[in-house]
């Protein structure tokens, strides 16, 4: 603590009091020249105490041990003046001073309580004490003091304690908010890294989707243009081949340009779900003379768009792959509706294959992932059941919370 900071009251006013209270002893008893040189050289004894202990130890004034000491010498010296001359009592509010400011609570308490109690036997001094009145008025003057001197310093520190809480929370508050405002722009730059995330998955979203639908799309039938083409090659009716070609060739740019648009599947645009898919095994098999047996069961129920095309699309890939691979004789197609869910079942009698060895870059793996994108996507499940020679299952079944149409 620096020098400026402590007050006149503690570091002039005690030397000010104990000057003035030598000179009235001088005047008062200076036809007593033994009784006056004790009391001058008890004045100058606490005027050296003040000023080894506090005075030329600044540096100790923050010590509570060696300021205890300090003020406990101070009133043991008081009480030897008050007790010889009751005028010393006007040196107690330098006492009063050092005890509020010096000492710790409780310490502090004691301390006033004990130049309180001077100051009352001060104040009494000439109240005869002969009897019991003159006894109980002098308790009562030294009552008065230490009870009003503690009051004040309960109050002082009660004062203290709240100031001290005020503070407290200030501080805590101002913490608060420079952590709120560092977690702000945490939020902030976290929220930004967000949003980034999420534009890059969009961006990868959309990047397969795409690639489902151009497969789904533009890719199925570009296969059915060429497997036309290559019939009317080897055939003698070509004549139909190539008409189914140009035919497949507008459905194609007629979906082509869907995607582009981001639109439902075409055939969704004017038929319900068991309606479009029974027009793409109608014209399927009438492409690939291939007989497919179409079944719908359970009550039909409102689906979501995404739900009704991910079926349709899963529905044209199998017998995409059915056309490619299989060399099936007949395909049956099964369109459930459930309590909870829809399952579309596609099964075939050709070839089949072993699904552990399909992949992304194998013939038809592409599809197959597609597929199964999609349906997981919806929350769904895809299930592929094949063994070479016993043909092949697809199931594709997907959640449903719609109503009955």
């Amino acid at each position: 603590m620096s020098e400026q900071v402590w007050p006149l009251r503690l570091t002039v006013v005690p030397y000010v009091l104990l000057a003035c209270l030598a000179a009235v002893t001088i005047l008062i008893k200076r036809d007593q020249p033994g009784s006056l040189t004790v009391d001058l050289m008890l004045c100058a004894l606490v005027a050296l105490w003040i000023l080894g202990m506090f005075t030329l130890r600044p540096a100790h004034r923050t010590e509570v041990g060696a300021m205890a000491i300090f003020v406990t010498g101070f009133v043991v010296l008081l009480a030897v003046l008050v007790v010889r001359d009751p005028w010393f009592g006007f040196l107690t509010p330098a006492g009063y001073f050092y005890t509020f400011i010096l000492l710790p609570w409780p310490g502090e308490l004691l301390g006033v309580g004990a130049v309180a109690v001077l100051a009352g036997v001060a104040q009494s001094y000439d109240i005869p004490k002969t009897d019991v009145v003159g006894v109980l008025g002098s308790g009562a003057v030294i009552g008065v003091n230490v009870i009003g001197m503690c009051l004040a310093a309960w109050l002082g520190r009660r004062a203290e304690v709240l100031s001290q809480q005020r503070k407290d929370a200030v501080d805590a508050l101002t913490e608060t908010n420079r952590r709120l405002e560092a977690s702000l722009a945490e939020n902030a730059i976290l929220h930004e890294q967000l949003l980034t995330q999420a534009r890059e998955a969009g961006v990868i979203d959309e990047r397969q989707r795409m690639a489902r639908e151009i497969h789904d799309t533009l890719a199925q039938g570009l296969t059915g243009i060429v497997t036309q083409l290559q019939a009317a090659e080897n055939g003698s009716d070509w004549r139909r081949h190539v008409s189914t070609a140009v035919g497949l060739a507008r459905e194609s740019l007629t979906e082509a340009r869907r995607s582009v648009h981001a639109l439902r599947p075409q055939p969704l645009q004017s038929a319900t779900l068991s309606g479009a898919i029974a027009d793409v095994v109608r014209r399927w098999s009438a492409v690939h003379g291939v007989d497919v047996r179409l079944t719908t069961t359970g009550t039909p129920r409102v689906m979501t768009p995404e739900a009704e095309s991910t079926l349709l699309r899963a529905t044209q890939e199998a017998l995409a792959n059915v056309a490619k691979y299989a060399q099936a004789s007949r395909v049956g197609v099964t369109l459930s509706y459930m309590e909870k869910k829809v399952a579309l079942d596609v099964r075939d009698d050709g070839a089949g294959f072993d699904p552990a060895r399909i992949s992304s870059s194998e013939a038809g793996g592409f599809g197959l992932v597609a597929m199964r994108q999609r349906v997981e996507a919806m929350d769904g499940t895809l299930e592929i059941e094949s063994e070479p020679g016993f043909g092949t299952a697809i199931s594709a079944t997907l959640p449903l919370t719609g109503r009955p149409a």
